[in-house]
């Protein structure tokens, strides 16, 4: 390498194109080049060019909707750590491959992420740290997590498109299966979305595996090209009036039912099943950044007040969950959740299509 610099700097690379000539030497193209190179080094060898490697900075990955994202970005902020981190956004399915595959030679210093994907994580790779700081949970979390949001699954109704179109409002998940919905239904796919998984859960929790697949055909067919990659898809569409009926996030529901839209919310009658994503520190040894601990804290501690705007479940000692967004009938689904799970389920929902 120190070769091929060195025969940059003396101009006898002067480049590769039609008109190069090889060993000749341009001394004012040399000067220009090296100084253009010198400033590279510098940047690569002093800075890293802001990447984050060489930089102290924590290096954040998250799959979190881009409320949390800034309720966080707010927290840290306003506490000290403006401009002290790095935040880099996947989707659950991409972030939760790196979490399996590369262990504690991830990038990131912190992440918030699935808590599903973190204790599998954990169970693979022995990955993260125990949390040094108190978190006061109303539920028991791993001592190496602790649970940013939570959010419940539910059926949502267009109410103009229900009363325009003579619709009986659905009170169970099967209900959706029924032939008079046809074309009237969105819901998210598995595949791409952990949304999906609580309409899942709840499928199998009341009818079983088979029964679950005879109702989940049918909810499918009557979706049609209704099948969304995004967990908000089905919203957005149930908003628009372009479906009657969707299945999604209840609280996204409630928020816009209390805007004054044309959107309402059944709790079905299999129940109202949750996902929380939590926040967890890289055990990286000696290369640990001590920061990233620090941020974890100021995010459990400072970002939870806007978080429960958006996300109105309590999850910590001296939170409450209003009238409205708490869940006519909450459940949780008999195994424990983890990405074995979620790949089982994941292939149930593809041969119902």
């Amino acid at each position: 390498m120190n070769k091929f610099f060195n025969r940059i700097l003396n101009g006898k690379i002067i480049g590769s194109g039609k008109g190069a000539v090889p060993g000749k030497k341009h001394k004012g193209f040399g000067r220009l080049i090296a100084a253009g190179l010198s400033l590279m080094l510098g940047c690569v060898l002093l800075t890293g060019c802001g990447s984050g490697s060489g930089s102290d900075k924590v290096v954040i990955y998250s799959n979190a909707d881009d409320e949390a994202i800034t309720a966080m970005k707010n927290a840290l902020d306003n506490n000290g750590y403006k401009d002290a981190y790095i935040i880099q956004t996947f989707g659950t399915s991409e972030l939760g491959g790196k979490l399996l595959a590369e262990g504690t030679n991830l990038e990131a210093d912190l992440i918030t992420m699935s808590t599903f994907y973190v204790e599998s994580a954990q169970d693979k790779n022995q990955m993260f740290q125990d949390l040094t700081f108190d978190a006061k949970t109303l539920d028991e979390f791993p001592a190496y997590c602790a649970p940013i949001t939570a959010q419940e699954g539910t059926i949502i109704v267009n109410t103009q498109m229900m009363e325009e179109n003579g619709l009986a409002y659905p009170t169970a998940l099967k209900d959706l299966a029924n032939p008079e919905y046809a074309g009237m239904i969105s819901v998210t796919d598995i595949s791409s979305s952990s949304t999906a998984w609580l309409l899942i859960q709840g499928l199998i929790s009341e009818y079983g595996e088979d029964g679950a697949k005879e109702v989940l055909s049918g909810i499918y067919e009557n979706a049609g090209p209704h099948i969304e990659e995004s967990g908000s898809g089905p919203l957005k569409k149930v908003r628009a009036g372009e479906v009657a009926i969707g299945f999604g996030l209840r609280q996204q529901a409630v928020a816009d039912k209390a805007e004054g839209l044309p959107v309402d919310y059944v709790d079905p009658a299999e129940g109202n099943f949750s996902l929380t994503e939590s926040v967890a520190v890289v055990n990286k040894g000696d290369k640990t950044n001590v920061k990233a601990m620090e941020m974890a804290q100021c995010i459990i501690e400072n970002a939870r007040q806007e978080l429960i705007s958006y996300y109105p479940i309590a999850l910590y000692e001296g939170e409450s969950t209003d009238s409205d967004n708490k869940s006519g009938n909450p459940k949780v689904f008999p195994e424990k959740l983890t990405v074995d799970l979620l790949k089982k389920h994941q292939e149930l929902s593809e041969s119902c299509k």
